[in-house]
């Protein structure tokens, strides 16, 4: 199983760059079979940009994801401290292998009509 999941592009950036090996989220999807994220490089650029496998998921204290993720978040602790301001629980995707698409897709092509607001899962 697979999601769609809509992340920045400076974010997204980093990711295919493999300076951000965690993604961070609020909550996330509750079903267990997904294995893969196809990610959405939200606008200015808009278009599917490639995929990467799940390695881990992290579910814990912001406090405590931060003491375990920060050398490889791709994003500041003054950002990260604002994103999870007064939640008690947070999750940190591990991005294991990743596959950049040759040509980004419009979200048409996955039968897609808008970007996730956080995530839509993809039919297979």
């Amino acid at each position: 199983m697979k999601i769609l999941l809509s992340i920045n592009p400076k974010f997204v950036e980093k990711i295919f760059a493999g300076t951000k090996k965690f993604e961070y989220r609020k909550t996330i999807f509750k079903d267990t079979s997904v294995q893969s994220i196809v990610v959405y490089a939200t606008r200015p650029i808009g278009k599917v940009i490639g995929e990467f496998r799940i390695k881990s998921i992290i579910e814990d204290n912001p406090s405590i994801i931060w003491k375990k993720t920060k050398q490889y978040s791709g994003v500041s602790r003054e950002f990260y401290s604002s994103y999870f301001s007064g939640r008690n629980k947070g999750f940190a995707i591990e991005i294991g292998e990743l596959t950049q698409y040759a040509q980004p897709i419009e979200l048409n092509d996955l039968n897609v009509s808008h970007a996730p607001q956080s995530f839509l899962y993809l039919p297979e």
